[in-house]
């Protein structure tokens, strides 16, 4: 959790504060607001605001139907709905680990349905229990039983799609069940060292080339474990996260990578 900072001066400041919240100009209005988030958690940046994908009006109708409109999770759901165009001619079925409400496999199911190359069947695994008991590498953020949903909501929100097909049981459980099919686009998020880590390994060998696995909280301070379970899997593979701003990141299968942060670390800018 970023740290608040010192209120100390913070009073001098206050009367550029009000003439900026109470501007017409959208920049001042920023700064306003950067200001107030810099005295509520000191090292938080914010995003630009004026992003075209903000207006997007099929997007706003997807986050008013999951209540997402202010929700954090709305950078996140519109890379995935991008991330899964990159797929438009890879053959294979879809999936997700964790489905909770179902808002991802909706965007999913949607791509599914408009794609003229492929009849795709989405799979969507979930204990729809929470989480699991946290293990050894996964910190004391997470408790057993966090992030519950129940099934009936899922299924109900995804009813409009006919080629989907729900797996209960805990991860990897149900895996045996898709051991045959092969998959274009894989969505990972489920908090958790052990089942990403199985879940990586099911689905590396079954993705076709030129498919993406996606995992949400890969770049997560919360989810730390998530990343090592990725990084540790494709250690000696050709393919490595590419970590994206919002937290989530991805690969696609067939296209190597570099390791780290190549682009910062040739120019000097940071070690490692």
């Amino acid at each position: 959790m970023p740290s608040r900072t010192s209120t100390k001066g913070a009073h001098k400041d206050f009367p550029r504060f009000v003439r900026n919240a109470l501007s017409s100009q959208d920049g001042r209005k920023l700064e306003a607001l950067k200001a107030f988030g810099r005295w509520l958690f000191g090292d938080y940046r914010l995003t630009w605001p004026q992003l075209a994908w903000w207006q997007d009006e099929a997007f706003t109708a997807f986050l008013h139907r999951f209540d997402e409109l202010d929700g954090f999770n709305t950078h996140r759901k519109w890379v995935l709905a991008q991330l899964v165009r990159l797929t438009v001619d890879v053959p294979g079925d879809t999936a997700e680990c964790s489905v909770y409400q179902g808002a991802s496999s909706w965007l999913i199911c949607a791509a599914n349905r408009g794609n003229r190359w492929h009849e795709r069947v989405h799979h969507l695994f979930d204990s729809f229990e929470g989480l699991s008991e946290p293990g050894a590498f996964d910190g004391s953020h997470w408790r057993k039983g966090n992030l519950r949903a129940d099934e009936e909501v899922a299924v109900k929100n995804l009813a409009a799609f006919e080629r989907v097909a729900f797996y209960k049981g805990w991860i990897p459980e149900r895996f045996p069940d898709v051991s045959e099919k092969t998959f274009s686009f894989v969505h990972l998020d489920i908090d958790l060292y052990q089942p990403t880590r199985d879940s990586v390994a099911f689905f590396y060998d079954r993705l076709s080339p030129g498919g993406v696995l996606v995992c949400d909280d890969y770049g997560f301070i919360t989810c730390t474990d998530v990343t090592k379970a990725i990084d540790d899997f494709l250690r000696d593979k050709p393919e490595k996260m590419i970590a994206l701003a919002a937290g989530a990141g991805f690969f696609i299968k067939g296209m190597p990578s570099d390791t780290g942060r190549p682009c910062c670390r040739r120019i000097g800018l940071c070690s490692g």
